[in-house]
């Protein structure tokens, strides 16, 4: 009954617990009035979730209106490759070909590739629905949690019962820990993969990259799931070798490096902190959630380590008391 609600609820919990120093800060701002402030983080929310993915929809189609006009009317063209583009390792050679025939007949080329493109057309499509869906999904956990907001000290007071229930007087404190261990993820992997992905969509824009805002999107994603952002902008580095001049392009080179190394120097700096918890264990606990749940296993997978850390270091050391003991 409760299936098709899970997910929801989960953004909507992990939301509030995040948001909730916010929450107060604003309240206070607000002279004790919680629902002006829950109502300013909900338009806010909203707008944070709706605009961009309206924006990036409306220019995908505006796009791909006028390729289509393009290559109807025969004006759509592509640039011959550079000589540089021979000496990329492995892939260099092939590319060079395929590049080179697409400038001179680029209707041959999607001829050639009409089945994949056929194939990447349908899989484009169907991720498509599936982020409407999740849009819509994450948009209605926004307002959820602004009700829980509103309702934040009884819905604390009830998630300490029920742990008090099952942990016993541990139970406050295992509460506790989740919440300090959501923030912690919240800053430590969502707050780093969103400073990594303003850093690289910046230069992208510099240096002149195509579709720089979607690029800068992908950045995003793969550095929230843990996967090193250099494998998205090292490909764009061999490109920007090809088409710009050797300095501009070895700085956007040495540029992205640190761009992908930033999260090495940021991560020890945010993620942990405040949390009673080695970092170790959030962050392995932050990536098995993330490869098995996606963004929302990020904070569902850090918190049940955390706690199954806390309890099995507790039972140990219970065991150990009881062996002293005898």
């Amino acid at each position: 009954l409760v299936a098709p609600f899970i997910g929801i609820v989960l953004w909507a919990v992990i939301l509030a617990v995040a948001l909730y120093p916010a929450h107060r800060a604003l309240t206070a701002r607000f002279n004790g009035r919680e629902n002006w402030s829950a109502t300013l983080i909900v338009i806010v929310g909203l707008a944070v979730v709706i605009l961009p993915v309206w924006f990036a929809a409306e220019s995908t189609v505006t796009s791909v209106k006028a390729l289509s006009v393009d290559l109807q009317d025969g004006n759509l063209t592509i640039p011959p490759p550079g000589e540089r583009v021979r000496g990329w390792i492995v892939i260099g050679e092939r590319v060079y070909l395929v590049w080179t025939e697409a400038a001179t007949d680029l209707e041959a080329v999607l001829e050639n590739f009409r089945p994949q493109l056929q194939q990447a057309s349908d899989k484009v499509v169907r991720a498509l629905g599936g982020l409407a869906l999740g849009v819509v999904q994450f948009a209605i956990a926004v307002i959820v949690a602004g009700v829980l907001l509103v309702k934040a000290a009884g819905g604390y007071r009830f998630s300490c019962a029920v742990a008090s229930r099952l942990a016993g007087e541990r139970g406050p404190y295992l509460t506790d820990l989740s919440i300090a261990t959501i923030r912690s993820v919240t800053k430590g992997v969502l707050g780093v993969a969103l400073i990594q992905s303003i850093l690289a969509t910046i230069g992208f824009v510099i240096i002149g990259v195509p579709a720089a805002g979607i690029f800068g999107a992908i950045v995003l994603i793969t550095a929230i799931v843990q996967i090193p952002a250099i494998l998205v902008m090292g490909p764009i580095v061999f490109w920007v070798f090809s088409v710009a001049d050797p300095v501009p392009a070895t700085l956007f080179a040495v540029y992205a490096v640190v761009v992908s190394l930033a999260d090495n120097v940021l991560k020890p700096m945010l993620l942990g902190r405040g949390v009673d918890l080695p970092m170790l264990v959030i962050l392995l606990g932050a990536i098995g959630g993330a490869i098995g749940g996606g963004v929302i296993g990020l904070f569902v997978g850090a918190v049940v380590l955390g706690l199954t850390y806390v309890i099995l270091t507790d039972w140990a050391g219970y065991a150990h008391l009881v062996e002293t003991d005898d």
